[in-house]
């Protein structure tokens, strides 16, 4: 009932940040900053974005933009997936760099790993 009587007070309402030139906006937007975030990477960030997002100080306009063409709920969920995206790369590249190559032997009649080729 209550849904109802709020549907019907906004049927008209046309929401402009979702038609197509505001959502090309918002895209042009995000990228800018995230390829911003891309360059500047050896940077030192300083500036916190939503859900925990770190970004440089030359990277602060092109945030504003993003934040300023995008919905709330758009940047929260576009840094989420970039953090989450950096964090598997990251693992992958970690795992990546500490792959051994790893022999098996035995000592006193138990089974042992051997590392070699360490690359820690």
């Amino acid at each position: 009932m209550m849904l109802e009587a709020y549907a019907a007070g906004k049927r008209d309402e046309i929401h402009t940040d979702v038609l197509l030139k505001a959502r090309q906006a918002c895209y042009k937007a995000r990228d800018a900053f995230y390829s911003c975030l891309e360059m500047q990477s050896d940077k030192k960030p300083t500036e916190i974005g939503s859900v925990g997002l770190l970004y440089p100080t030359e990277c602060k306009r092109s945030r504003d933009e993003y934040v300023m063409n995008c919905r709330a709920s758009w940047v929260k969920h576009f840094d989420r997936q970039y953090c989450k995206t950096k964090r598997t790369q990251r693992l992958l590249d970690d795992r990546e760099t500490r792959r051994d190559d790893i022999t098996f032997g035995t000592k006193n009649g138990t089974l042992v790993a051997f590392k070699v080729n360490s690359t820690y």
